[in-house]
């Protein structure tokens, strides 16, 4: 089984930025009980306070496929229509992971 990583590059609502984090956040925390999820990152453009990137990584694309085929998914993605004005989403397998030498810092 190979871990996969996806990314969902999405551009909010001008003013729903912070109810789309706020959201993002209490789904991340449910998101992240399920069998399979791995970790999670919302991160914001520097220099574009709309654009962001879901990044997700999960255990295998069995256990990514169940989390898009249930509940979860469903009531982040009505939250998300809503608020955004753009979304893209890939999936990708990881193949290397590299540590810095200070590992996580976080």
């Amino acid at each position: 089984m190979t871990r996969v990583r996806t990314v969902l590059a999405m551009r909010t609502r001008q003013g729903c930025e912070e109810r789309f984090e706020k959201e993002w956040l209490a789904a991340a925390e449910e998101i992240r009980t399920l069998d399979g999820c791995l970790h999670q990152d919302l991160v914001r453009d520097a220099d574009d306070p709309r654009s962001y990137l879901i990044i997700s990584d999960w255990a295998d694309r069995e256990r990514l496929d169940a989390f898009g085929r249930g509940e979860h998914r469903d009531r982040l993605l009505r939250v998300i229509r809503e608020l955004r004005e753009s979304a893209q989403r890939n999936t990708y397998q990881v193949l290397h992971s590299v540590r810095g030498e200070a590992g996580e810092s976080r």
